[in-house]
């Protein structure tokens, strides 16, 4: 089993969150919301679907619900995914290089290359983690991954752009397990975040996230149908023009990080949809920091990194930590930072 540094990811990116609109049946009438979804077959396992309504991306006649709401009947449920998944038996095993951080009977943790998307959809069938993680990590042919092999087992996302730790279940057991463990906000995460702005004591921002008003693709805080959001940061090494801060998400909504720090002034470095400065504030930081301006024009994606993941091993029931250090391309801006930063403290 190959345990390298992936080199070249070759994953395009998704169009965007596909909104499906159900409408409950009169027959429907008491069940839970997640029980009901799960016995159409289309949309996950019930641990699953309870994982997407908590991230807010099941909405019921428009606003927010909860996994058990009971249904009356007539309600318009919308389903946001990034893309229809690819039916299972469309999906490849890939020969494509992953950093394998811990693997056991239960569970495979990753440390996920930037620019790898995590399914395979519509449009992008190859180059996923789902298609790498089916080809080193091949079920029996008594098995099944949890979720089908469209989601090989995966619990929870990154960006196509956001490097770093994630977990893969390879049974249904340690799969609602984990899952439990995400909805009850008892898996810890720790991300790094190279920002724009001078970032001068942590703190906490508490302020809910939701769709964009006018751009679907969008998260913000200001939106008709937020969800309580929660992010705690603090600052690990300041540069003038940029900081590297340590951040801890409390709740696990869509884009969070990247949507809370833009909102205090804040963005990810080269967050294409929530921080890029127009070409007017681009010269202006080049005047005022010269070389650092310029260095951090050079990171190649957002830089945001999902460092550490705690949980609880869902056999042994002990707790587990697993870390992705800061990967190379982030290590050598901050690096080129750091010299700058010191040249002019000289």
């Amino acid at each position: 089993m190959p345990v390298k540094r992936a080199t070249e990811p070759s994953a395009s990116g998704g169009a965007g969150p596909v909104p499906v609109d159900r409408r409950v049946p009169e027959q429907a009438r008491g069940r839970r919301l997640d029980s009901w979804l799960a016995s159409l077959g289309e949309y996950g396992t019930r641990s699953q679907i309870a994982a997407a309504i908590e991230r807010g991306e099941i909405t019921v006649d428009s606003a927010p619900a909860k996994a058990s709401r009971k249904l009356r009947g007539g309600e318009s449920v919308e389903l946001r995914r990034p893309e229809a998944p690819v039916p299972s038996s469309d999906i490849e095993p890939e020969e494509i290089a992953l950093d394998i951080l811990h693997a056991d009977d239960d569970l495979i943790v990753v440390n996920k290359a930037a620019g790898m998307v995590v399914h395979p959809a519509t449009g992008n069938r190859r180059g996923t983690l789902v298609n790498a993680v089916l080809h080193h990590f091949p079920p029996s042919p008594a098995s099944q991954w949890p979720g089908g092999a469209e989601r090989a087992g995966i619990v929870h996302r990154l960006d196509k752009e956001t490097s770093g730790v994630i977990v893969v279940a390879r049974t249904v057991e340690a799969h609602e397990a984990l899952s439990r463990q995400f909805r009850r906000r008892t898996i810890r995460k720790v991300y790094l975040a190279l920002v724009r702005g001078d970032v001068k004591a942590g703190g906490v921002i508490d302020e809910p996230i939701g769709r964009h008003p006018k751009d679907r693709k969008r998260m913000s805080t200001v939106s008709r149908s937020s969800r309580t959001a929660t992010t705690e940061f603090e600052p690990l090494e300041r540069f003038g023009p940029a900081t590297l801060l340590e951040v801890r998400p409390h709740t696990g909504r869509t884009h969070q990080i990247r949507v809370h720090l833009a909102a205090r002034g804040w963005p990810v470095v080269a967050d294409a949809v929530y921080g890029v400065p127009s070409s007017r504030a681009r010269e202006a930081l080049r005047r005022r920091w010269g070389e650092a301006a310029r260095v951090l024009e050079a990171m190649p994606r957002h830089a945001l990194h999902a460092h550490a993941l705690t949980f609880e091993h869902p056999r042994s029931g002990k707790e587990l930590t697993v870390k992705a250090e800061l990967p190379d391309d982030m290590g050598v801006i901050t690096e080129r930072l750091r010299v700058d930063s010191r040249k002019r403290i000289d």
